[in-house]
């Protein structure tokens, strides 16, 4: 068992979602190397074990969850509320061992509580998914009212919330899936309308249905794969928040069409404590809800992940050590 150091915690895992990050981590491709060996997992929920040297602020038996966006404090960003956008920020699981383990180490800076009423899989169902969609359709894109929202891969966990939030919103949302059940499941979490991504003419199904008009704002996580569909579903004048594109990085844009549109793109990188806590309360509301498909515990986590890879998850895996 890990001894935490001074201003660290030792948590027992009781959950911890698998993420398309944990993929990334372990094929070589995140921007900067991976020291091995190393364990995966930045959606992690537990309880305190044990406290190290000068924390003060957790007891043992404490219900907690992991922010995974580890920053300083202390820089500019840090200093406005960015934290996510911190200069010497690292995500905890990738940068830091995480929690595919049945203890794990955190910072004390970095835990949350658990509301009484919210149980350890919902908590870390939405550690990352949670901020990084809240993140992307509310802090950086601006969602508004009476605006239609294209979800793209709303069966992905980060999917599964961006319906809720958009339709939350006041939004009209058209969602993309990859599968006749995964369409009809997106349709049950509100969206207004589902097209099948696998289709060639998936953007131009998405225009007709918005009278030839386009998306006033797409939702885009998937990268090389959807990219130029994306684009072309959008109306002038359109925004698209990307934060993820785990089908491939490098992309085509054809600035004629950019400046002439006036389409924005907009980065978007996971979400900072607020929206963390801002997700929290909302599910502890009721006003949104992760979608889990299934548990495994620390023997399963291979072929989970190998069901991550072939798109076989509407929602979240999670890990339960205990299992």
């Amino acid at each position: 068992m890990p001894t935490p150091g001074p201003g660290e915690v030792l948590i027992r895992v009781r959950a911890c979602g698998l993420n398309q990050v944990d993929l990334l981590t372990r094929d070589g491709k995140t921007p900067a190397d991976v020291p091995l060996p190393h364990v995966s997992g930045t959606e992690v929920a537990g309880d305190v074990a044990a406290v190290g040297e000068g924390v003060r602020r957790w007891r043992g038996g404490e219900r907690v969850v992991v922010d995974p966006v580890l920053s300083c404090g202390e820089c500019a960003f840090c200093r406005v509320g960015r934290d996510n956008m911190c200069l010497r920020g690292r995500i905890y699981g990738v940068q830091t061992h995480g929690g595919y383990a049945e203890y794990a180490i955190a910072p004390a800076s970095q835990l949350l509580p658990l509301p009484d009423h919210m149980d350890h899989s919902t908590a870390a169902a939405v550690a990352v998914t949670g901020p990084t969609a809240w993140h992307m359709l509310r802090r950086r894109a601006d969602v508004r009212v009476g605006e239609d929202v294209l979800v793209i891969a709303a069966g992905a966990g980060i999917g599964v919330l961006a319906v809720q939030i958009a339709r939350l919103a006041g939004a009209r949302v058209i969602a993309t899936a990859g599968s006749p059940d995964k369409m009809s499941r997106a349709l049950d979490l509100g969206a207004d309308h589902v097209v099948n991504h696998r289709d060639p003419e998936w953007a131009d199904q998405v225009r007709t249905w918005t009278g030839g008009r386009g998306v006033d704002l797409v939702f885009e996580h998937v990268g090389a794969a959807t990219w130029e569909g994306s684009l072309h579903a959008m109306a002038r004048g359109g925004r698209l928040v990307t934060s993820g594109g785990h089908s491939g990085f490098t992309v085509s844009l054809d600035l004629w069409h950019l400046f002439v549109k006036e389409h924005t793109v907009i980065g978007s990188f996971a979400g900072s404590r607020q929206d963390l806590v801002d997700v929290l309360d909302l599910v502890g509301r009721g006003e949104i809800r992760p979608v889990v498909q299934d548990t495994v515990g620390l023997d399963g986590i291979e072929g989970a992940q190998r069901l991550l890879e072939d798109r076989g998850v509407f929602g979240k895996l999670l890990l339960d050590p205990a299992r």
